[in-house]
């Protein structure tokens, strides 16, 4: 592969960049972040996370400025401190869809993530507690486009409630997932890959130079297009089967690993 300036990396964060939930950057993934923005090699953080769990990583945007989260409905200028794109779920569609998925499977429950934070239906379970949130029905707190819909169900094993969700749902959202229980929805077309594919096109990067980083499902579509893939080790069975490549484990910053040798090359 050619390595120079115009190589981009594109990565996770949980369970990828850092162990999941962790809050900032280790000082050696800091660094090598650092000295790689420095040497003209573009680092593009492409999350599931929300806005508002991104803080601590701000500072180790780069010189280009820009994040995906939210499973690439959104486009961050981390400079600026604002949305370049929001591709989300209106209201109208968003209350159709959760509405046909309530009609077969009565113990669903709802939440979504906007721009400005989650909300939740009432019988929605955060694992976490979301201080302030909005809680009441969909119809109610529905006001403005969701980034994504978030849906569980206690009556659903676990690990089948993805693939009910998406049988029900069809093409008309694009469905995934980061762990187990959850489902997390988004406008239809919308993916990492989708995001990550409009914002190279502005950086003029082409596909092939693109180096992708990853662990769960959500993460294929980036992975399946990028010119180079890596699945961290220990990722979801279905992660390491698309993927070209294996890094360490998070735990053993295995994105700073493999990062720290392209740095040699550049």
């Amino acid at each position: 592969m050619n390595t120079g300036r115009r190589t981009l990396v594109a990565t996770d964060i949980d369970g990828t960049l850092v162990p999941d939930g962790t809050l900032e950057l280790p000082d050696y993934t800091a660094d090598v972040l650092r000295r790689l923005d420095a040497a003209g090699v573009a680092v593009v953080f492409v999350t599931g996370r929300p806005l508002r769990w991104m803080t601590g990583f701000w500072p180790h945007v780069g010189n280009h400025g820009m994040a995906i989260v939210s499973n690439g409905a959104i486009t961050y200028d981390a400079h600026a401190r604002e949305i370049i794109s929001l591709t989300g779920i209106e209201a109208e569609d968003g209350l159709a869809l959760s509405a046909i998925i309530s009609a077969e499977l009565p113990g669903a429950r709802f939440a979504i993530e906007c721009a400005d934070g989650i909300r939740l239906d009432p019988r929605f379970a955060a694992r976490t507690a979301v201080a302030g949130a909005p809680r009441g029905p969909l119809r109610e707190i529905w006001t403005d486009p969701a980034v994504k819909l978030l849906v569980r169900d206690p009556d659903v094993d676990a690990d089948l409630l993805h693939g009910r969700i998406a049988e029900i749902v069809g093409d008309a959202a694009t469905v995934t997932w980061t762990m187990p229980g959850l489902v997390e929805i988004s406008a239809a077309g919308v993916t990492k890959a989708s995001a990550l594919h409009t914002l190279c096109g502005r950086l003029d990067v082409d596909p092939a130079e693109v180096i992708a980083f990853g662990d769960m499902p959500n993460d294929i579509p980036m992975l399946s297009w990028a010119g180079t893939s890596y699945a961290m080790a220990g990722a979801h069975p279905s992660v390491r089967e698309i993927a070209d490549r294996t890094a360490p484990a998070s735990a053993e910053e295995g994105v700073a690993q493999v990062l720290e040798h392209l740095l040699a090359e550049v």
